[in-house]
C-alpha cells in the first residue's frame, strides 16, 4: 500500500545517489540531470562543500527560534542585500518560495494601509504566471488551471495580459506589480528589458510598489546574481528561494521597505534557522567563485550551444530556444511533442522538464560540467532519433 497523497505524475525510479549532474538508481543506472530538483541543487548533487558545511553545523546547533539571534542569518542576509541592486535593506527568512511570495504580499498591503488617504490593496500580476500553491500565491498566479476547487479567493487580484496592459489595469486602489521577469512554470519566457525599466520607473512616480519574484531566477540561475541585476532594476521587493539552499528548505525576502512590519505583524518558526541560513551561506560562496572565475558565463554559452544544436537538428519538434542563462528551454511545435521528448528523454536516462504549453525546460546545475552537458544532450539526441 502507498501511504503517500497522490498529488505528484511521478516517474517509477529511485535514485539513491548523485554527483553533481548525475544521479543514480537502486540498480545502478546513471541518469544526466538537466533539472536539478526544479532549479533547487543549485550547487550540484553531494557537493562536498556543501555537505561539510551541513555536517559542521548539524554537530554545533541546528535550532533554535527567532526569538534569539542567529548569527549565520545576520550574515547571510547581508549577503544578500549586498549582492542585490538594493543599496540597503532587509531579508525575512521563511522555507519556501510560497511562503517568500505571501511575505511580499504581506508588506505590500500593510504598506497600502498605512501610506496614503485611501486604503490600496490591489495587487496585478500577469497571466501565466506562476507564485506558489497557497491560497493567496494561487489567486497571485495569472493561470485559470491553477484555480479550480480552490475558491473563494482573497480579493484584490487582477491579472495583465503583458507588461503594456499592466498599464491599463492601474487605478488609485493598486499597490503593487509582481512579476516574474522570466516567467518559469508559464513557460520559460523572458521579458523585454526596456519595457521592465520603463515600468519601473512608471511605477516609481506612482508609489506603486514593484515585487519581483525571483524564486527560481535568483541564485545566479541566469548568470546575474539576481535576474533584477541582469536587467538593471531595483525592486522594491525581491522573493528568492529554489537554488539559495542547494537543496535545503529556505526562502528569503529582500525589501527597502524595512519600516513596514512590526514585531508580530509576520513570523516563522522554520525560517533562517542555523542550518538552512549556514547553507546559504556556503552555496553564495561556491556560486561567486563560479562566477568570478567566468566558469559560469563559459558553461551558460557551452550549454546554448548544445540547444541550438539541437533545436537545428530536430526542425521538425521544435521551432525555438528561449530562456536565459541555464533557465532554458526548447519550444516543441504542440504539447503532445513536449509530453513526448520528456518521456523519451527520461528513457534514455536524461531527465528534463515541461513548462507552459509546449516548452521543454532545462535547469540543470550551475556548476555541471561540459562532460555531462556533453552526454545529457547525446542521451537527447537518441531519445529524439527513437522518436523518428
Amino acid at each position: 500500500m502507498n501511504y503517500l497523497l497522490n498529488t505528484y505524475a511521478r516517474f517509477d525510479v529511485a535514485f539513491v545517489k548523485g554527483e553533481n549532474a548525475t544521479l543514480w538508481d537502486k540498480e545502478g543506472n546513471e541518469y544526466i540531470d538537466f533539472t536539478s530538483g526544479i532549479g533547487v541543487v543549485s550547487v550540484g548533487h553531494s557537493n562536498v562543500r556543501l555537505a561539510n558545511a551541513i555536517c559542521d553545523q548539524a554537530n554545533r546547533i541546528i535550532h533554535i527560534s527567532n526569538l534569539f539571534r542567529i548569527p549565520p542569518q545576520e550574515k547571510l542576509a547581508e549577503m544578500l542585500i549586498v549582492r542585490s541592486p538594493m543599496e540597503e535593506g532587509g531579508v525575512f527568512f521563511c522555507n519556501s518560495g510560497a511562503e517568500a511570495n505571501e511575505t511580499a504580499l504581506k508588506i505590500a498591503r500593510k504598506y497600502g494601509e498605512v501610506n496614503g488617504e485611501i486604503k490600496r490593496y490591489k495587487v496585478i500580476t500577469l497571466e501565466n504566471s506562476f507564485h506558489g500553491r497557497t491560497i493567496s500565491t494561487l489567486k497571485a498566479t495569472g493561470q485559470p488551471k491553477f484555480h479550480q476547487y480552490f475558491g473563494p479567493f482573497p480579493d484584490g487580484f487582477e491579472y495583465a495580459k503583458n507588461i503594456k496592459d499592466i498599464y491599463n489595469r492601474i487605478d488609485d486602489k493598486t499597490i503593487a506589480v509582481m512579476i516574474e521577469l522570466i516567467q518559469g512554470e508559464g513557460g520559460v519566457n523572458p521579458f523585454d528589458k526596456e519595457e521592465i525599466q520603463e515600468l519601473e520607473k512608471e511605477l516609481r512616480k506612482r508609489d506603486i510598489l514593484l515585487i519581483v519574484d525571483e524564486v527560481q531566477t535568483g541564485i545566479y540561475r541566469t548568470g546575474e546574481f539576481l535576474a533584477s541585476n541582469l536587467y538593471e532594476i531595483t525592486p522594491d521587493i525581491i522573493t528568492l528561494a529554489k537554488g539559495l539552499g542547494g537543496g535545503v528548505p529556505i526562502g528569503a525576502v529582500l525589501t527597502n521597505l524595512t519600516d513596514v512590519l512590526k514585531p508580530g505583524d509576520h513570523g516563522s518558526t522554520f525560517g533562517g534557522n542555523y542550518l538552512s541560513t549556514r547553507v546559504g551561506i556556503e552555496v553564495l560562496y561556491i556560486l561567486d567563485d563560479y562566477y568570478k572565475s567566468s566558469q559560469l558565463k563559459e558553461t551558460i554559452e557551452y550549454f546554448e550551444a548544445k540547444l541550438l544544436e539541437v533545436a537545428r537538428e530536430f526542425p521538425d519538434k521544435f521551432d525555438s530556444v528561449s530562456g536565459i542563462g541555464l533557465m532554458r528551454a526548447l519550444r516543441a511545435h504542440s504539447s503532445e511533442i513536449r509530453d513526448e521528448v520528456v518521456k523519451r528523454a527520461f528513457e534514455n536516462k536524461v531527465l528534463v522538464l515541461k513548462a507552459g504549453s509546449n516548452s521543454v525546460r532545462f535547469l540543470p546545475p550551475l556548476t555541471i560540467t561540459y562532460k555531462e552537458i556533453d552526454e545529457g544532450f547525446d542521451r537527447l539526441k537518441d531519445a529524439l532519433k527513437d522518436d523518428s
